[in-house]
């Protein structure tokens, strides 16, 4: 049987967006981000689920007339982005999230 537990307040990484492979699961990857800095603007190759574990994040994204909103996430906040959502997350200071999306998504 294999099991984990992990505490995320405790989970940092070398780098910006460094991440923890939680599981993998029918092409789908389960990954525990940490980071200081913000992202970069990218669409992912399918749908993600990103669930804000500690921090705060301004979640950047770009609407199809080309405009920019700003959801801003607190802790427990949980932001979908379909297939073609373009988006950025900045955090404000060091931030760990939860992100589930297609395996080997970027």
């Amino acid at each position: 049987m294999n099991t984990q537990h992990i505490r995320p307040a405790s989970f940092t990484a070398e780098r910006a967006w460094g991440a923890r492979t939680i599981a993998c699961m029918n092409g789908i990857s389960t990954r525990l981000h940490w980071t200081d800095q913000p992202y970069r603007w990218h669409v992912n190759d399918g749908e993600e689920v990103f669930v804000l574990l500690d921090g705060a994040v301004d979640m950047h994204v770009r609407d199809a007339d080309g405009s920019v909103r700003v959801i801003a996430l607190q802790c427990g906040d949980i932001f979908y982005a379909g297939a073609g959502c373009e988006h950025v997350a900045h955090p404000h200071g060091e931030a760990r999230m939860l992100v589930i999306e297609q395996e080997g998504s970027i």
